[in-house]
C-alpha cells in the first residue's frame, strides 16, 4: 500500500486503531522540540534522497549507516510501518512491500546453488529400437 499526500488531507487519516504515522509527525515534532532548524539536521533532510531508495547494495548500507545516528530511528521506522512503505531504508531498516527484509534480492535468476558434479542423475538408457517398436505397435 501506498500513501499518497492525497490521502493525508483526508479526515481521520492519524486517528483511530488503524491510524498511520505521517512525516510530519516524525521530523515536525524533531523540529519543534530542537528550534524550527531541527528537522533540517536530521540525516535524511541532509543526503541525496535517491540513497535511501537505491538498488545497490553499497548505498543501502551506507543509508542505513546515516540512520544510526539519527535521533528520531525508532519514530521514522515506527511510521514507515504503520503507512506500510513499499520500499527505502527507513529508520535503518530496509523496507519491501511494507515490510523488513534482510537485503534486497539483485534482479534477474538466482544463482545455481547446486554442485552439477555431486548430484548423481539417474541415467535413463533406453533402447531405441525397443521404443519404436512399443510405438509401433
Amino acid at each position: 500500500m501506498t500513501v499518497l499526500f492525497s490521502e493525508l488531507l483526508i479526515p481521520g487519516w492519524a486517528e483511530g486503531e488503524n491510524a498511520k504515522i505521517g512525516l510530519d509527525a516524525v521530523t515536525g515534532n524533531y523540529g519543534s522540540t530542537f528550534g524550527e532548524s531541527g528537522a533540517t539536521t536530521l540525516p535524511c533532510h541532509n543526503t541525496d534522497p535517491e540513497t535511501f531508495f537505491s538498488d545497490k547494495p553499497a548505498e543501502i548500507s551506507y543509508a542505513k549507516a546515516l540512520c544510526g545516528d539519527c535521533p528520531v530511528q525508532r519514530a521514522c521506522l515506527q511510521g514507515a510501518l504503520s503507512r506500510q512503505e513499499p520500499v527505502g531504508v527507513w529508520g535503518g531498516e530496509l523496507l519491501e512491500d511494507g515490510k523488513v527484509i534482510a537485503a534486497k534480492r539483485a534482479p534477474g535468476r538466482p544463482r545455481n546453488t547446486v554442485d552439477l558434479e555431486s548430484v548423481e542423475l539417474a541415467s535413463a538408457e533406453v533402447d531405441f529400437a525397443e521404443l519404436m517398436e512399443s510405438v509401433a505397435s
